[in-house]
């Protein structure tokens, strides 16, 4: 049977996948930190200091990692349709139940139950585009799908404000969000079960010699005339075990670079940027809403511009190193102004450069290994990198109580960033498949 030519049939998959992958993340990453606009009425009702909310809006992130690993390995096994649908429908009737929080200790077991719903969401998903899509061509892949991230603020900002103002049946604004915005992801994962295909072999929109292009462009074959870069693909040899996954000293490197890199900062900034803007403005919930959308759609613009840059030069490194030095700058020119307008511009360079970071940073994590052992190095590179989740939205809220001023806390982080593109600088080409075969030559 003639093998289809790779190219057409990739970006058939592109215009199948990324769109439905798109909207599921939007739903994830809204319900994530919606708790930063219920923030602006729930802390004043509920009686929550500022480290109150920290500690509660990174909790989420120590159950994510808890449960990250298994999750991702369990959706390796059972398949990418039936386990995603399972962790939306889960995280939709946590988020839901967000409304019911009257107290610390409510806000703490759900934020953490809610962790523990959507863990391997994210990795599932970057695993799951291994299972389709050649290395050289997957920070584009990953950068397009990852301008959910930035796309939910956009959208959800003005969203997240206005229904703030919705009060009705005994339930206060904040309780309305969490409902709202909740709902979609139960409704979306039942969508999941139906249209999600577990990979190219079940995709009943693949012909047969579609499939075959698919696994030959994974396993080195050509695209769009060109041979495959050079990165290891995840199906193309024996699969590492997950013990010697997990066990990589490079996975660990990457994984560190993760910590330090992301989510410290999108999670820093993510959950109090609404706070940032409401102390700089002085504005209502709803015009809040619509100028923390601002830094969100710079990011989504530069996300895209870097992910296709770095796979069009194959470059992974110097455009992590650069874009992590360009947020940095961002957070640190923050804090030396006062209004509105200096606020909402350092952030939008702060968002540039985080955003920036995201394609070329999984493109490179996504080569580290193979197989089912791939699920479990990309779950911990995820969950190492996600205990960082915590640690910003914490060290905000405790800096800002001691200090009454997040500045510190943006110092910190800008530090943190530093750190992490050097390190990644040191981060060596190839995978951990590779090494195994030299070791063993």
């Amino acid at each position: 049977m003639p093998t289809a030519d790779a190219a057409p049939v990739l970006a058939k998959a592109r215009r199948r996948l990324i769109p439905f992958l798109f909207l599921l993340y939007i739903v994830a990453y809204l319900d994530r930190i919606n708790v930063g606009f219920a923030a602006l009425q729930m802390n004043r009702a509920l009686g929550f200091s500022a480290s109150t909310y920290g500690f509660g809006a990174g909790i989420f992130f120590l159950s994510y990692v808890l449960f990250e690993i298994p999750s991702n390995v369990i959706l390796a096994r059972v398949g990418a349709r039936l386990w995603i649908a399972r962790i939306m429908i889960t995280w939709g009737l946590v988020s839901s139940g967000m409304m019911f929080v009257h107290g610390v200790t409510g806000f703490y077991t759900l934020r953490f139950l809610l962790g523990l719903a959507e863990a391997g969401f994210f990795p599932g998903i970057i695993f799951y585009f291994t299972r389709w899509f050649p290395p050289r061509e997957r920070a584009r892949t990953i950068a397009t799908f990852m301008t959910a991230t930035l796309t939910a603020g956009v959208i959800g900002a003005p969203i997240s404000g206005a229904l703030l103002s919705i009060h009705g049946l005994g339930l206060a604004g904040w309780q309305w969000l969490f409902v709202l915005e909740g709902l979609p992801a139960i409704v979306l994962g039942f969508v999941v079960l139906f249209v999600l295909p577990d990979g190219p072999d079940t995709a009943r929109w693949l012909s047969d010699a579609e499939r075959a292009a698919v696994r030959d462009a994974l396993s080195g074959g050509r695209v769009s005339g060109h041979a495959d870069g050079g990165d290891p693909s995840p199906l193309s040899d024996p699969s590492p075990s997950t013990r010697e996954a997990l066990s990589s000293g490079r996975v660990w490197l990457v994984s560190v670079s993760h910590f330090l890199l992301i989510p410290v900062a999108l999670y820093g900034i993510g959950f109090w940027m609404p706070q940032i803007l409401k102390s700089a403005s002085g504005a209502s919930d709803f015009i809040v809403g619509v100028l923390t959308a601002i830094p969100y759609a710079c990011g989504a613009v530069a996300m895209v511009i870097a992910g296709r840059h770095s796979d069009r030069t194959g470059e992974r490194r110097w455009h992590v190193a650069i874009a992590a030095a360009v947020c940095a700058s961002g957070l640190v020119l923050s804090t030396m102004a006062a209004g509105p307008v200096w606020s909402v511009v350092t952030l939008s360079l702060a968002m540039i450069g985080l955003a920036g970071v995201f394609g070329p940073f999984w493109a490179l994590a996504s080569v580290t290994i193979r197989g089912t052992g791939a699920a479990a190095a990309i779950a911990l590179i995820n969950s190492v990198g996600n205990t960082g989740g915590f640690v910003g939205p914490y060290l905000l809220g405790a800096i800002n109580d001691a200090m009454h001023s997040f500045a510190m806390g943006l110092y910190a982080i800008a530090a943190m960033l530093l750190l992490g593109g050097a390190l990644v600088l040191g981060v060596r080409d190839g995978g951990l498949a590779d090494a195994g075969r030299h070791s063993s030559s």
